[in-house]
């Protein structure tokens, strides 16, 4: 396990992409639905070592407006498996202090799955140790054009209209109080953000990792955030 610096910040709000699933069933003649139950595992891993090292959010790419695309029988699993996780977590995220958030477009989920996400959301209001944001059925630029979208809306709502000289649209955005993303973690290889939290992303530190993510452990992502804390962040401007 990495020496974590307790001098060092922690980032407050960290993204995990957690791609690698089919692969690592692939890997071992399994379905690819294997993989993805596997996932789901991993991430309460994850989790509890966000709790752990003190990370406030920690946002996992569960299902992405492209995911759609995927055969039906998978797509039919992954939503069953997410309605099941939300059932039987309840005391998982009670127990360890978690509070559900959702990010993304929930009407294009079904009803039964709607619900579930607001009721687990509804339970965990009160839970302090971390916030959990699950993006289902989420794309950023799904969540960038919903917003303008919001913020045409108000500003033709007006009895005046007028637009401002400089726009805002991050009140709009489906949760206006998540803070920008510190660390995005990707496993599986890749390098690329797939349309995750393009918003929230300006200054985002990235943290690659060849690693399937079901192989995934919390030993890695203190290695991660070990990374995270050397890294010189500057913003966009100069150290003096």
């Amino acid at each position: 396990m990495p020496d974590l610096s307790k001098t060092k910040a922690v980032p407050l709000h960290v993204g995990i992409i957690m791609d690698g699933n089919g692969r690592w069933a692939q890997k071992r003649k399994l379905p690819r639905t294997s993989g993805h139950k596997a996932g789901v595992d991993r991430a309460r891993e994850i989790m509890l070592a966000a709790i752990e090292i003190g990370v406030q959010y920690l946002t996992l790419y569960t299902f992405s407006t492209e995911n759609w695309t995927r055969p039906e029988s998978e797509v039919s699993y992954l939503m069953k498996l997410l309605g099941l996780h939300l059932k039987t977590e309840v005391d998982f995220y009670r127990k360890n202090g978690i509070r559900l958030h959702h990010l993304g477009d929930i009407t294009k989920l079904s009803p039964d799955l709607q619900e579930d996400i607001k009721k687990v959301i509804d339970d965990s209001k009160n839970n302090k140790k971390l916030d959990l944001v699950l993006a289902i059925n989420y794309g950023g630029h799904d969540e960038i054009n919903r917003a303008v979208g919001k913020y045409i809306a108000q500003i033709l709502s007006e009895p005046s209209p007028t637009v401002p000289k400089k726009v805002d649209i991050s009140p709009y955005l489906d949760l206006p109080s998540l803070p920008n993303a510190d660390l995005i973690i990707r496993t599986g290889g890749e390098k690329r953000l797939s349309n995750f939290l393009l918003w929230q992303s300006a200054y985002t530190e990235f943290d690659f990792s060849d690693i399937l993510w079901p192989d995934y452990t919390k030993n890695d992502f203190f290695e991660a955030i070990h990374r995270f804390q050397n890294i010189e962040r500057r913003f966009g401007g100069v150290k003096e």
